[in-house]
């Protein structure tokens, strides 16, 4: 089965039948977790809490498996980044070697290159980030609809409507947006299969090959985006869409006992990993002299 990030998958879990504005408010926070200060082992936990709650939701996992290829893509880019970033001052003189420094842990130079301990760390620290922030995202694009995903911007957007700002406008390009994400990677499969049939080999070749490849790829991509952005402009003129009218609602969203549950449990984690950076909390499991490095203990 083709499996598509972005796109809603019509299963029977606690977190589909789950209120949206308490999905959309636990994944958002868990999202700002992940990008808070809290070291691999706060990594850990998070990340577990977010497997679970993958797992419990009944997505495929061959989704993940998927993204390994591009994250391992990011990892090599942030390592290459961080060794030609991360150059201790100290041993620029210095001759090539070994070292063991407080800052950047072992460090080995070779000519201008820097390899160490802080640079790795960094590299996996991001990478990870980026894959809890994307594993997170599926979750919510993967288990809500996105007119529920729609009501839910709405609702938690409503103390915005005093000051008269328009939340429903804001709440439908919110879900236009995450609505055209997987249509768009379905144009842009079509497109290269129909480029690859004309001999463009998007695959093989030199890296400018690839960059011109490329550009056959992007621009129909974009030209078929704004096409089909013009054609539901026109469908919902045609059928007489005003985003100034009073709406009433035929769906109705309601949480249940379990959903309450589920929230608590999420954002009671997420408060602890809120203080995780602040105060020695769970100091028994940190890893001192990684954070150090990365410079999130001091």
């Amino acid at each position: 089965m083709r499996m598509v990030f972005g796109r809603y998958m019509s299963y029977n879990s606690v977190i589909h039948k789950m209120d949206p504005r308490m999905k959309l408010l636990m994944i958002v926070s868990l999202i700002i977790v992940v990008f808070f200060p809290i070291g691999f082992t706060g990594f850990v936990l998070v990340g577990s809490l977010i497997f679970l709650m993958y797992f419990i939701s009944k997505l495929s996992f061959k989704m993940l498996l998927k993204l390994f290829f591009p994250i391992t893509f990011i990892f090599i880019v942030l390592v290459l980044i961080n060794i030609f970033m991360l150059k201790p001052e100290f041993l620029k003189e210095s001759a090539d070697g070994l070292y063991l420094t407080q800052d950047f842990g072992y460090i080995f130079k070779w000519k201008v290159l820097y390899f160490s301990e802080k640079a790795a760390y960094s590299a996996i620290y991001m990478t990870i980030r980026i894959f809890l922030m994307i594993t997170l995202t599926t979750i919510l694009t993967g288990t809500t609809q996105p007119l529920e995903l729609t009501l839910a911007i709405e609702d938690l957007l409503w103390p915005l409507k005093l000051i008269k700002i328009p939340v429903y406008i804001f709440s439908i390009i919110i879900s236009i947006a995450l609505r055209m994400i997987p249509t768009l990677i379905d144009e842009a499969g079509r497109i290269m299969k129909a480029q690859s049939s004309r001999g463009i080999d998007f695959k093989n070749g030199k890296f400018k090959d690839k960059a011109k490849a490329m550009t056959s790829l992007i621009i129909p991509l974009l030209v078929s985006a704004f096409q089909k952005a013009e054609d539901l402009a026109y469908a919902m003129d045609s059928r007489g869409y005003d985003p100034h009218a009073k709406r009433t609602r035929y769906r109705q969203v309601k949480f249940r006992f379990i959903d309450l549950l589920i929230f608590l449990i999420v954002m009671g984690v997420a408060v602890l990993m809120f203080c995780y950076p602040y105060i020695n909390v769970l100091h028994e499991i940190q890893i001192p002299r990684i954070d150090f490095i990365l410079g999130l203990k001091r």
